[in-house]
């Protein structure tokens, strides 16, 4: 079982930036891939950034050209830069680790999530 912790939410007024940090400990040879989903009230929760071990990054549409995924493998902890933050970029961000199967991640652990909130 791999472990993750987040941290770097927090209160930002719209237009600034936030950086999230998601340290991994554990069994952390048993995923291939790193991301950063997120949730906010009566919505679904929404992929924002992947990062694969081979440095493949995806990003969800809403998210593109203002937020970069990175990771530090000597640390094993990876990153989410945010930036130009939106009132609806609002939610708890969860850190979280898979493999790639076809067609899609199996995310398989999760860390306990931590709240931006963008005020307007």
């Amino acid at each position: 079982q791999v472990q993750l912790v987040e941290s770097g939410g927090g209160l930002v007024q719209a237009g600034g930036s936030l950086r999230l940090s998601c340290a991994a400990s554990g069994s952390i040879f048993s995923i291939n891939t790193m991301g950063w989903h997120r949730q906010a009230p009566e919505k679904q929760r929404e992929l924002v950034a992947l990062i694969t071990n081979d440095g493949r990054i995806n990003y969800g549409d809403s998210v593109k050209g203002r937020f970069t995924i990175s990771r530090d493998n000597a640390k094993n902890t990876v990153y989410l830069q945010m930036n130009s933050l939106k009132p609806e970029d609002a939610a708890v961000y969860y850190c979280a680790g898979g493999v790639r199967v076809v067609g899609g991640t199996s995310w398989n652990d999760w860390g306990q999530g931590t709240q931006v909130t963008v005020s307007s």
